[in-house]
């Protein structure tokens, strides 16, 4: 059975105190819930993170990382970095990648082969841009990306893969797909996957929505049969916010 899963991505916010925090006050106060929780911290803060939530249900994530096993690559971080510290999940092909570093799906299968190779767990982002909505041409943009990026990958690979469609135009706009614009998308999703690598994988895979998720919309949009919970921006950066996300699932 596929697993129900709250992301948070913090992106670049919290100073180090901030989100020591905010780490605290999520494991002491979070509900009962049938989801895993994932926190997703910005890089100088992962080894405090992964300390702070151990004996807990809590996984820490790492919001990006090189392609390279190692080497001349100033300012950037491994794989075996983030295990040796004890992070074992690691997001990748977010849209803010993609529209300010200029990350293509050819350099994101690369990543993705780096970390399954590492044992990591990888949450795949994708989704469209407002143009390629406006124009019916959302579909094809979430395959395309998709095909690119992951399938190349073998059936068993699948068990490390969490996907997260984030509509490029419903991030950090307060505009977000409705519920069943955003169960269209994840049945698709689910459905490219069956024809490509069979039932079992695609009725496995996690399925994230992401993109202006609230206390206030999660439980509507993760009441629909295809969305297995959400990756989170801004609300994640509350602890209210988030428990009244987490509620929702």
């Amino acid at each position: 059975m596929r697993k129900n899963i709250v992301a948070g991505n913090w992106k670049m916010n919290k100073d180090y105190g901030q989100a020591l925090t905010l780490i605290n006050e999520i494991k002491e106060g979070k509900p009962a819930s049938n989801a895993e929780i994932v926190l997703a911290t910005p890089f100088p803060f992962l080894a405090k993170a992964v300390e702070l939530v151990e004996g807990t249900d809590i996984q820490i994530a790492a919001q990006n990382m090189h392609q390279a096993e190692g080497g001349a690559f100033t300012g950037e971080i491994s794989a075996s970095m983030l295990t040796s510290i004890g992070v074992h999940t690691v997001i990748l092909g977010h849209s803010e990648r993609r529209a300010y570093f200029h990350e293509t799906d050819a350099l994101l299968a690369n990543k993705v082969d780096t970390a399954l190779k590492h044992d990591m767990t990888v949450i795949f982002c994708f989704g469209e841009e407002l143009k390629d909505r406006q124009s019916n041409n959302h579909f094809n943009v979430v395959e395309y990306q998709l095909r690119d990026g992951l399938f190349h990958l073998k059936n068993e690979d699948w068990k490390h893969i969490v996907l997260a469609y984030e509509p490029v135009w419903a991030i950090g706009t307060d505009e977000t797909a409705s519920p069943e614009q955003a169960q269209e998308m994840h049945a698709f999703i689910r459905n490219l996957i069956q024809k490509v690598y069979g039932t079992d994988v695609a009725e496995n895979v996690s399925i994230l929505y992401g993109g202006s998720v609230k206390p206030d919309n999660a439980k509507e949009i993760f009441s629909k049969p295809d969305v297995d919970g959400g990756l989170i921006g801004g609300a994640a950066l509350n602890a209210t916010d988030f428990f009244g996300i987490i509620s929702g699932i």
